[in-house]
């Protein structure tokens, strides 16, 4: 598949005009071929997100260093230990088995691993994340004492997939007021991914400081 290169460029460039200084965009390359990546590069976007693990893999090992690689997908915890040695930061932590099994692999690569607390939010039943008793659970640990080899950067959630932009606004809402809450028991809790292609100027009206942005930079998924 060929792309218009100056297209990349050009979408980066409006998008970074639009966003507030403080909002980092994710450009989201799953799919994406690495000469798609490398335009965007170009443009000056550094931060990428993928959702496979050996697809991300296989770009980590054969793109520039500078970047920095977010994993924005499911993670299963037996693929935990392909990723540890390298990513920016883990988006979508939805589970204290998988939290533990990260600060594990976290040790065994002598690295405190950067994570965001995945929040389930959305009306679909497909979509994952923590609910408000799981999220108790886990902070009812000594985050510091019994997860060292982790680094909670703040938390992430996914909206409902509608058009609904009422429904949207309630669910970026309530996630937020789940992060402030959250920021108050855990220093450097500070960032909030939310919002996509399709919901992130809602996103940033109610706090995001991160937005995962694919098609509207890369033009549609080729899958």
């Amino acid at each position: 598949m060929s792309f218009d290169m100056d297209f990349i460029k050009q979408k980066i460039a409006a998008l970074k005009k639009e966003i507030p200084s403080h909002v980092k965009l994710i450009a989201v390359s799953k799919t994406k071929p690495n000469e798609a990546i490398s335009e965007a590069m170009e443009a000056g976007q550094l931060d990428f997100g993928e959702n496979k693990v050996q697809e991300l893999q296989q770009k980590f090992e054969t793109l520039p260093k500078e970047i920095n690689w977010h994993y924005i997908g499911h993670l299963q915890r037996n693929k935990v230990k392909y990723l540890v040695d390298f990513v920016h930061l883990i988006h979508g932590v939805d589970s204290l088995k998988l939290l533990k099994e990260i600060n594990k692999r976290g040790e065994k690569a002598n690295r405190k691993v950067p994570i965001l607390l995945q929040m389930h939010i959305a009306e679909e039943s497909t979509k994952f994340g923590l609910d408000q008793k799981e999220l108790e659970e886990i902070l009812n640990f000594d985050l510091d004492k019994d997860f060292p080899n982790i680094a909670f950067r703040g938390m992430m959630g996914m909206a409902t997939n509608t058009e609904n932009k009422t429904q949207v606004t309630k669910e970026f809402k309530g996630i937020r007021k789940t992060f402030e809450e959250t920021a108050k028991q855990i220093d450097g809790f500070t960032e909030l991914s939310i919002g996509m292609t399709n919901d992130y100027k809602i996103a940033i009206d109610e706090g995001a400081t991160m937005i995962r942005i694919g098609s509207a930079i890369f033009g549609e998924r080729n899958y």
